[in-house]
């Protein structure tokens, strides 16, 4: 007889095990499971399985969701940087046919180098920096000067129009001017050149090569 009643209590509802996927916690007696009916017998405990709030399961959801946008931004991030990486930190203002090097000529010393080819031509940033000028200036009709980060000044003169402003932040290849013939001018051509944070004047050729970028 004992042994029957245990089995009785062991098989009863409340302590069966909860449906797979539900969580113990998540079980309540229902209130009216001791009511016993008139002349009946006792009612088994019977058993309610409370739902988990809606707000929790959007918590989570947000929370996914939230994890996977750092993940995709994270990744968005690493491409930038490398494409960062790759890009050329220095290149070559325009192409064309050298006509003059930097160094003595009819007697003096010509500072730049001369890049010739057709009026309208695009030149190029050769370096990222701040546009200092651009604008008018003596000798070259028209000109752009640009500041490195390490106070390199890279020069284009003798340009046609110009396609930035003072202050402009630019990155090396960006289209800053065209190639002109104004001012002091033996024919359409770029005069380039270099000045050292000290001041002094750089030879632009070797400058550009040394830094992996050449002129054809």
């Amino acid at each position: 007889m004992i042994g029957a009643a245990a089995a009785a209590v062991l098989d009863s509802p409340e302590n069966a095990p909860p449906p797979s996927g539900i969580a113990s916690g998540d079980i309540r007696p229902l209130a009216a499971a001791n009511l016993t009916g008139v002349g009946g017998q006792a009612v088994s405990p019977g058993v309610l399985i409370v739902a988990k709030p809606a707000h929790d399961e959007i918590g989570n959801l947000r929370k996914s969701q939230r994890i996977d946008d750092q993940r995709i931004e994270a990744q968005r991030q690493a491409e930038r940087e490398a494409e960062e990486a790759r890009r050329p930190k220095v290149v070559a203002p325009v192409q064309g046919e050298i006509t003059s090097n930097y160094g003595p000529r009819w007697g003096t010393n010509h500072y730049g180098l001369d890049i010739a080819n057709r009026i309208g031509t695009p030149v190029y940033a050769a370096t990222d920096g701040v546009v200092r000028e651009a604008g008018p200036a003596s000798g070259f009709g028209l000109w752009v000067k640009i500041e490195r980060a390490d106070g390199t000044m890279t020069v284009y003169g003798h340009i046609d129009s110009y396609a930035v402003r003072e202050g402009e932040q630019v990155k090396a290849g960006d289209l800053i001017a065209r190639v002109g013939n104004r001012g002091i001018s033996t024919g359409p051509h770029l005069h380039f050149e270099v000045w050292e944070p000290d001041g002094r004047k750089a030879d632009p050729l070797a400058w550009l090569q040394a830094r992996g970028a050449g002129i054809s």
